[in-house]
């Protein structure tokens, strides 16, 4: 199981960071992603890290601005945001997955959190 939290109203040019906490299990072995999704839209990549935590990805629109990490001691992948624009307001899930996934779709991740909701005000 995967929890998120950290998720909250924050003005432009601010900063929050999200927890994906794992729960029932070791996800030591599994990439984790966070993806964010808006009313009426499929959801879109944000970051993901490998297993080892050496190996990130970013989404163009948020390279620079957020940072991805994982403590395999606490099972909690974070995800750091500074910067933030309007436009990253949405609901952020982290997902695990085996191997990389092939799409953003809950389908493509063997274990999807709950979400928590980003909201950035003017």
């Amino acid at each position: 199981q995967l929890v998120e939290s950290g998720g909250g109203l924050v003005q432009a040019g601010g900063s929050l960071t999200l927890s994906c906490a794992a729960s029932g299990g070791t996800f030591s072995d599994y990439v984790i992603s966070w993806l964010r999704q808006v009313p009426g839209k499929q959801p879109d990549f944000v970051a993901r890290i490998t297993w080892s935590g050496i190996n990130t990805n970013y989404a163009d629109t948020v390279k620079g601005r957020f940072t991805i990490t994982r403590d395999h001691a606490k099972n909690t992948v974070y995800l750091q945001m500074n910067s933030l624009k309007t436009e990253d307001t949405a609901v952020y899930y982290c997902a695990a997955s085996r191997q990389l996934p092939m799409g953003y779709s809950r389908g493509d991740y063997d274990y999807w959190g709950q979400g928590t909701q980003v909201t950035v005000s003017i």
